[in-house]
């Protein structure tokens, strides 16, 4: 589609199955740089998803060896380890100009050429550090995109996490969780909405949440986040709205009662 944010309110009607994960992350880069060459990399997505079909593994282990001779070695993938908070490292089409990135940003490029190749593979959402997972019948090889697609066995995990999380941190379970694809695009915009409001841009941090709630229009705590922004933004109308559709989808959360007297107070700006 000529439009991104058209495209990415129709990504939101799908089924997560059908979700193309590069696709969407596209629209998504493309509604935050307007002025970058998105046609260039499409036309590179669809240069790594040709030879992506010819790579040879039978194994996990062989596909994984493959994946990394392709996006590591071939077309030298790796993470940005001197500007990590550059907003770049996490816009696809920059990404891919720069072959610099995030760990969800670059596990996009990864699930894209995996599943290109027709292996089953998802993101994994470990405590703030995305990884990939290539899944076999009965195991799963883990990998580290941001370090060249470094497999991980379980005494690398528990290293990963003690740096993370701290010394005492030991593995548990749900730490290796898989993601669905919408999932994977919120984690890739999350950081851009971080790193706005770290820097104190709201007006920047709602938008990206806006168009988060195109691909994902049922997620309450993003509505709630929208509201939230509106309400600092002293836009009454657009944080009412925003915090009656959080309701709507969660009425009984943890949160609701906070929202429904924020919504008192914004209702006494009106009169």
């Amino acid at each position: 589609m000529s439009d991104p944010r058209r495209a990415l309110d129709a990504i939101g009607q799908l089924p997560d199955v059908e979700i193309d994960v590069a696709d969407a992350a596209l629209h998504l880069a493309r509604v935050d740089a307007p002025d970058a060459n998105w046609e260039a990399a499409r036309a590179h997505l669809s240069e790594l998803a040709r030879e992506a079909v010819q790579l040879p593994g039978e194994t996990l282990a062989e596909r994984a060896e493959s994946l990394i001779n392709l996006l590591s070695s071939r077309y030298g993938y790796s993470g940005d380890t001197e500007h990590y908070d550059d907003l770049a490292n996490a816009n696809l089409i920059r990404v891919i100009e720069r072959r610099r990135g995030l760990p969800v940003a670059l596990g996009v490029i990864w699930l894209h050429a995996a599943r290109a190749a027709g292996w089953a593979a998802h993101g994994v959402d470990f405590p703030a550090h995305f990884l990939v997972a290539l899944k076999g019948k009965t195991t799963q090889a883990v990998l580290d995109v941001f370090h060249g697609g470094q497999p991980m066995d379980a005494p690398e995990l528990r290293e990963l996490l003690k740096r993370i999380e701290g010394d005492t941190a030991e593995l548990r379970p749900g730490l290796l969780r898989p993601m669905g694809t919408r999932a994977v695009l919120l984690r890739l915009q999350n950081n851009i909405v971080s790193r706005r409001l770290q820097s104190g841009n709201l007006h920047g941090a709602l938008t990206a949440i806006e168009d988060m709630l195109r691909i994902a229009p049922d997620q309450a705590e993003l509505w709630r986040q929208a509201g939230l922004l509106n309400q600092r933004l002293d836009q009454v109308a657009a944080a009412l709205q925003d915090f009656q559709r959080f309701l709507d989808l969660s009425p009984d959360s943890q949160a609701a009662a906070r929202v429904r007297s924020a919504m008192d107070e914004l209702r006494t700006r009106l009169n």
